[in-house]
């Protein structure tokens, strides 16, 4: 069974930077394509950024130019280093594996998300 913790999350100020760690457990994630979802109150949880097995990334509009998405195979970890955080990256953050064609979540089950709060 997948397990996905994620870690990193605070209170941060506009401005400031985090990173967040995503240790993943039965599962390799060297086989998969990466990423980074992130869910306010009341909306969907949205793909932010991703890294392919060949290590390429891509991002949401949102956040590109600021977070960056990595891997580390032999922790079997994903990280999100964010940047220039805005008061509307407020959200709890998850990791999950990315279908890479349809880039839906690949796993069935959920970590318990990490909550970054970004104040103004």
């Amino acid at each position: 069974q997948v397990q996905l913790v994620e870690s990193g999350g605070n209170l941060v100020q506009s401005g400031g930077s985090l990173r967040l760690s995503c240790a993943v457990s039965g599962s390799p994630i060297s086989i998969n394509t990466m990423g980074w979802y992130r869910q306010s109150p009341g909306k969907q949880r949205d793909l932010v950024a991703r890294v392919t097995v060949s290590g390429n990334t891509v991002y949401a509009d949102s956040v590109k130019g600021r977070f960056t998405i990595s891997r580390d195979n032999a922790k079997n970890t994903v990280y999100l280093q964010m940047t220039s955080l805005k008061p509307e990256d407020t959200a709890v953050y998850y990791c999950n594996a990315v279908n890479a064609r349809s880039a839906r979540p690949l796993f069935t089950s959920w970590g318990q998300g990490t909550q970054v709060t970004v104040s103004s």
